[in-house]
């Protein structure tokens, strides 16, 4: 018997509410250092998650054991798990938000046509070495280098008792290249990377692998000629990464319905103006190629588009189907687990700000005296006060209008929505710039993040 026949036949025997989610994960990474192979690793997991709704409880179970005995063992245990529950808790759950119980299969890979066949294992390592070695022979001032490559190939059935039968295949793949480089005693580290919803002909559909050797070599012989600059509150330009960044890690875990619960900046603000009335930030699972791709999310519901932000006023938060009933809202699909070891978890998929009506080199014009910034480089963080602050990778100062020299040491601050509040420029522009996007929360997501340029005020941290 398949593993859809059982699934649907366990749901079958239970007269209580269940689902079952059986997910199959191959995948690889491979990581060259200075023309050394560090890692070439090739797992399998497989197994099934079963969530059981008994008295207002969760119960949950995983198991490896795919067998009818084994599964039935596990639906059993996440009952019972979830009755027990239920006799202590007071803050009983009321129930689930309504779908449309989907049916059917999806290919996430949606490959073009006529690509060339993807490299084998052996190809793909003589690729990541050759790019390696690429960065390395571009001068002396370089001084190491590391290529990173890494892909899932996910194969999920999700079965429930209120119908939903969905099989999915959901292949994501990432680069990353770092470029270290050293001159008049310092030294700079600088990356460029990618990551996207498809194979390796899809990751690399519109950029060689050696462009992006070139790329971080580029970046780390800037930063080596940069300038250190004085730190206060500017005016500046934020490319789609750094918007993409804000966007997912200032914003977005503000609004996921969770963190709302437990008293986030955002708690009670529906319909308050919170940004710009230039910006709408808006989070979509199902968008061909993002990173962040989900066509049905781990509860079995379909994703849509949830608008956060319209027009600067503050509209929805990120649900699952339990907070959805409890806001009266509706489920977007975003409920994530990473394996099927995991419960899941209200999370982001895409997160991005639309983009505006202003040409770019006129937003550049308009500022006397800031910055043009790209890219996040090694860190950053944000709480749940929308407080954020992140390392720049790539910086230039901006005088009367006119991008001047590359600065470095920079760090980008602030309360989000404040900063949201004073863009006055969105450009017409639009990417997605996450790169090798994950997001932690307890466990991993596959995200990706992005939006226009933005024109606003924030707080530079630099030498004093």
């Amino acid at each position: 018997m398949n593993i859809k026949k059982l699934l649907k036949q366990i749901v079958i025997e239970n007269q209580e509410w269940v689902e079952l989610r059986y997910h199959r994960r191959n995948s690889l990474k491979l990581q060259v250092k200075n023309g050394i192979l560090t890692d070439s690793v090739t797992t399998t997991l497989s197994g099934v998650a079963v969530r059981a709704l008994v008295d207002g409880s969760w119960g949950f179970v995983s198991t490896s054991d795919l067998s009818l005995e084994g599964l039935r063992a596990a639906t059993a245990e996440a009952v019972k798990a979830a009755r027990e529950a239920g006799v202590l808790k007071e803050n009983k759950i009321q129930g689930l938000a309504e779908i449309e119980p989907v049916q059917g299969n999806f290919n996430l890979a949606e490959e073009k046509q006529n690509q060339e066949e993807e490299p084998d294992l052996g190809r793909k390592i003589k690729l990541l070495m050759k790019a390696d070695g690429k960065v390395r022979a571009a001068g002396e001032d370089i001084i190491a280098s590391q290529v990173s490559y890494s892909e899932f190939k996910d194969s999920k059935i999700i079965v429930t008792a209120e119908g939903v039968e969905v099989e999915i295949y959901d292949p994501k793949c990432d680069i990353g290249v770092v470029a270290y480089g050293a001159r008049d005693n310092q030294q700079e580290r600088a990356h460029d990377s990618h990551g996207v919803t498809g194979s390796w002909s899809k990751l690399f559909a519109d950029r060689k692998l050696s462009d992006f050797a070139d790329k971080a070599v580029e970046l780390v012989r800037k930063r080596l000629e940069a300038e250190y600059v004085t730190g206060g509150q500017y005016q500046v330009i934020l490319d789609p990464a750094l918007v993409g960044v804000l966007a997912h890690e200032a914003i977005g875990h503000t609004v996921e319905a969770d963190f709302v619960e437990s008293g986030s900046v955002v708690q009670g603000r529906i319909g308050e103006q919170v940004a710009s009335e230039l910006i709408t930030l808006v989070d979509e699972g199902n968008i061909a190629d993002a990173a962040g791709r989900v066509i049905i999310d781990d509860e079995g519901t379909r994703s849509s588009r949830t608008t956060i932000i319209e027009q600067g006023v503050l509209k929805n938060y990120l649900h699952n189907r339990e907070s959805a009933l409890k806001f009266e809202a509706e489920p977007g699909g975003n409920a994530r687990a990473f394996t099927y070891r995991d419960e899941p978890l209200i999370r982001m998929t895409n997160t991005f700000i639309l983009p505006g009506e202003s040409d770019l080199e006129e937003m550049i014009a308009g500022v006397e005296d800031g910055f043009f910034l790209k890219g996040m480089a090694q860190g950053g963080q944000a709480d749940s006060t929308a407080e954020f602050m992140f390392d720049v990778l790539e910086a230039y100062r901006i005088e009367e209008g006119k991008i001047g020299r590359p600065v470095k040491g920079l760090t980008l601050s602030g309360q989000a929505f404040e900063v949201l509040k004073s863009v006055d420029a969105v450009s017409s522009d639009f990417e997605f710039g996450l790169g090798r996007g994950y997001c932690g929360k307890g466990q991993a997501a596959k995200v990706d993040a992005g939006g226009p340029y933005l024109r606003c005020r924030v707080k530079i941290g630099g030498q004093q």
